[in-house]
């Protein structure tokens, strides 16, 4: 007999309202028998249907709602949901590059799907659809016809599912590099070494936006692939791009030298280090790029990602010329808009300068956003003018 979940009174709101997620505490009890990774059914205290999801019993989060309608074929809706989601990206114009299936927030949980070009990176993260692997891998190849689908579940939060991290082709051939365009640049990115899924894609709108501010000198921290320098390099006098990996500076000077730019330098060190050595060289930038990886895993250490924003961006804007810019971003869901905001103002008060801020930025449209659902709404983005 299938799962039944029955919740605990006054547990259902937030999952009524559309929230996909049903936490182990929230269930009261559990009716039948079934495999772990199946589909559950999940009902308010009182009986009334809320809807149905994979279920992992080691996981904090027991249930992955993502049926509202009561159907039982999972590859069906799979398939279903996986075509649904392209056509909104094609709709709205994507097509060399893009976030094709953003996990719930197209109603996909813990499904992650990338294209670049004729290939596509897949990231898989729950147990439920882990065991579906081969259902995912036919409904991509029937709706994308790629050359090849390689997967980067190489994640620590699958530990949380129980799951090992795995890389690997999938289907076809992937190749070591592929060849994309973004906003008019083309950029080489590898699906197998890459950050994350091979690269950022939810920065392709506020790159594209940095070209309005990059004159003169800019600075790159955290460039990774050299998106940002990239745009910014199609205005600016010169741009220097800051990475601690050398793999990804290497990724910059292949892009620069694709794309004909002979304006880019790069330079390998901590952004913290370099930002206080050109502190004490008087160095200053017309235009300073902040994007760096997630401060924070867990809900704990969010004061401590704080800080640690409060520390980078009060020593960049020290950096920026009267008149200049800083846009600086957060990828980590657990620091709130509100709180990166009133870390920002304390930053501009520690730095002794004035600030305005000009925009306020999020992800791109192909990273949609569920509004009763917080952790789908990640991506903070600010552009200030520095006097």
């Amino acid at each position: 007999m299938p799962y039944e979940i029955y919740l605990k009174k006054g547990e259902e709101r937030r999952i009524e309202e559309g929230h996909p997620w049903v936490y182990a505490n929230e269930a009261a009890r559990i009716v039948g028998k079934d495999k772990n990774g199946s589909l559950a059914s999940v009902y308010t205290a009182d009986g009334k249907y809320v809807g149905s999801g994979f279920i992992n019993h080691a996981s904090k989060i027991l249930v992955r709602i993502f049926i509202r309608d009561g159907r039982t074929d999972c590859d069906q809706v799979i398939a279903e949901r996986i075509s649904a989601a392209n056509a909104y990206r094609r709709s709205l114009g994507y097509d060399s590059c893009y976030r094709a299936v953003f996990a719930e927030a197209d109603g996909l949980p813990a499904l992650v799907v990338d294209k670049y070009g004729d290939y596509l990176s897949v990231q898989i993260l729950s147990l439920g659809m882990y065991l579906r692997k081969k259902a995912v891998t036919e409904a991509l190849v029937k709706e994308f016809a790629p050359k090849g689908i390689y997967e980067r579940s190489d994640v620590a939060v699958r530990q949380k599912e129980g799951l090992p991290e795995e890389t690997g082709v999938l289907y076809g051939e992937v190749p070591d590099w592929v060849t994309v365009t973004e906003n008019g640049l083309k950029m080489c990115v590898s699906l197998r070494k890459g950050q994350k899924t091979g690269y950022f894609l939810d920065q392709k709108e506020n790159r594209l936006a940095l070209r309005r501010y990059a004159a003169g000198e800019v600075l790159d921290c955290f460039c990774n692939s050299g998106g940002f320098t990239l745009n910014a390099a199609e205005k600016a006098t010169r741009v220097t791009a800051v990475d601690a990996s050398e793999f990804a500076l290497e990724n910059v000077r292949k892009n620069a030298e694709l794309n004909g730019f002979t304006n880019v330098e790069t330079v390998c060190a901590d952004v913290f280090e370099l930002l206080r050595r050109y502190k004490k060289e008087n160095r200053r930038f017309d235009c300073i790029v902040l994007d760096p990886p997630a401060f924070t895993k867990s809900a704990n250490e969010t004061q401590d990602a704080l800080r640690g924003y409060t520390d980078l961006n009060a020593a960049a804007i020290e950096l920026v010329k009267s008149g200049g810019y800083l846009m600086t971003c957060s990828c980590s869901h657990h620091v709130s808009q509100q709180a990166f905001e009133k870390m920002l103002a304390a930053a501009v008060r520690r730095s002794g300068k004035k600030a305005q801020c000009l925009e306020v930025r999020s992800q791109a449209p192909d990273h949609p956003t569920l509004l009763n659902a917080e952790e789908t709404h990640y991506l903070k983005c600010y552009v200030l003018r520095i006097e």
